[in-house]
């Protein structure tokens, strides 16, 4: 079982970075593969990014790929999302996600996190 707790969200004006963590509780989280997802009102919950258990892989949806990255900490058990030039539309509730699998570079979430919004203004 593994629970994550994401922090870092807030408001931000367009052109702005923020930076979210997700933490990670049990010995494990070195053996999961961790990613991002996002959801706006309205829409469906969209694959963000996502980072390999070693941290030597990550991957990146288009609408934000050179924008975002992601890194982790498997000391701290922690995973973060560091999001550059934000645009009005990356506003969302953001959630961590763990899991085993990457398949065709997005993560197939085993655990989630309870999200934290992220509110871009223009």
């Amino acid at each position: 079982q593994v629970q994550l707790v994401e922090s870092g969200g807030g408001l931000v004006q367009a052109g702005g970075s923020l930076r979210l963590s997700c933490a990670a509780s049990g010995r494990t989280f070195s053996t999961y593969a961790m990613g991002w997802f996002r959801q706006a009102p309205g829409k469906e919950r969209e694959f963000v990014g996502a980072i390999s258990w070693s941290g030597g892989d990550s991957y990146f949806a288009g609408s934000v790929k050179g924008r975002f990255t992601i890194s982790r900490d498997n000391a701290k058990n922690t995973v973060y999302l560091q999001m550059n030039s934000l645009k009005p539309e990356d506003t969302a509730v953001y959630l961590c996600a763990a899991g085993t699998v990457i398949m065709a570079g997005r993560l197939e979430p085993d655990y989630w996190g309870q999200g934290t919004q992220v509110t871009v203004s223009s």
